[in-house]
């Protein structure tokens, strides 16, 4: 093709180009006309909210702080913990409080609020959490060693701290429940369903966990909001503390109420089982069979197991051309 034949298709295409961004303006009008109207969501305000991106920062901050050496690319001892420490907890501090503090103070104005002085309170807040965080790593440290002692794959406990979803998970569920229990807005529920996202285990901030607790495999856990759990429990992938499906009228009704079984000390739920309804109690040492459905309660030192299958096994049926390659 010759150069001025190139020229002349390059025109073209620069024209049609220009001719499709004159669009642009009118659908950005639009989009601006939306923005003021009923039924679509945005936030179009001078305040502005939590960061998500911020918030997952406090995660990955606080698991530095709650296992020292463990997620830094840097040694770690003796002669440098504490000033290690404090540059974390320091740092922790002010993108801990910054968040904190966006989030009442959006709280407030959305629900016109009288004044809670935001900054204030959120360093309060904040100041508090810090303060609980020695027990946090006490608790957290319990529920390594129950996954050591309840599973005989794992090898050490650097290798649950490293790798396990499970560990992950609650170590997520446990700081948000704590900023949840300071009535710290929005900021919990996204630390969890991030760690949701990246675990497939899904632990709502306002469930209640006792200590030594302990996800196997932990792929499609569901723990709901009003869901108890006493202390040693252990669960497998799969299993499901959840509510009784509702219309929306009793959504409504039921908002603050509690909706989510309780399971009692020293329980095993294995895979794939399902517990619904805020009446259902698991009494202490039962043990859940997999795949079991259960919208009813279940007395102390009890095990609920589903009917065996009946299994039917016949010959696998070959093609011709397989099966006259094995006659061979």
């Amino acid at each position: 093709m010759k150069s001025s034949e190139w020229n002349k298709e390059c025109k073209e295409e620069i024209k049609i180009t220009r001719h499709a961004r004159t669009e642009i303006p009118d659908i950005v009008d639009k989009l601006v006309s939306s923005c003021n109207k009923d039924g679509c969501f945005d936030h179009v305000s001078a305040e502005p909210i939590p960061n998500r991106a911020a918030v997952v920062d406090i995660l990955q901050r606080a698991a530095r702080i709650l296992y020292p050496g463990y997620f830094i690319n840097t040694r770690l001892d003796q002669t440098n913990l504490e000033y290690y420490l404090g540059q974390e907890v320091t740092a922790f501090f002010e993108v801990l409080s910054e968040q904190i503090i966006l989030a009442i103070r959006h709280d407030c104005i959305r629900h016109n609020q009288p004044c809670v002085k935001c900054e204030e309170l959120g360093q309060k807040v904040t100041i508090e959490f810090l303060h609980g965080l020695p027990e946090l790593r006490r608790l957290l440290a319990k529920d390594i060693r129950a996954a050591y002692d309840g599973d005989p794959a794992a090898k050490s406990y650097d290798e649950i701290i490293f790798s396990y979803p499970g560990v992950w998970a609650i170590m997520a569920y446990r700081i948000a429940n704590k900023l949840l229990c300071n009535n710290v807005p929005l900021i919990p529920r996204i630390i969890t369903e991030y760690a949701h996202s990246h675990s497939g285990i899904d632990i709502h901030p306002g469930s209640t966990i006792g200590e030594s607790f302990f996800i196997d495999h932990g792929t499609g856990v569901v723990i709901g909001e009003t869901a108890s759990i006493g202390k040693r429990v252990r669960i497998y992938q799969g299993v499901t503390l959840g509510a009784l499906s509702l219309s929306k009228e009793e959504c409504r009704l039921l908002r603050n109420k509690k909706r989510h079984p309780t399971i009692e000390d020293d329980v095993i739920i294995y895979a794939n089982a399902t517990i619904l309804g805020g009446e259902t109690v698991v009494g202490a040492r039962s043990v859940i069979g997999g795949n079991v459905w259960l919208t009813s309660s279940v007395p102390p030192d009890t095990e609920v197991f589903v009917r065996k299958q009946d299994l039917i096994f016949s010959e696998k049926k070959l093609n011709k051309k397989t099966a006259k390659k094995n006659r061979n």
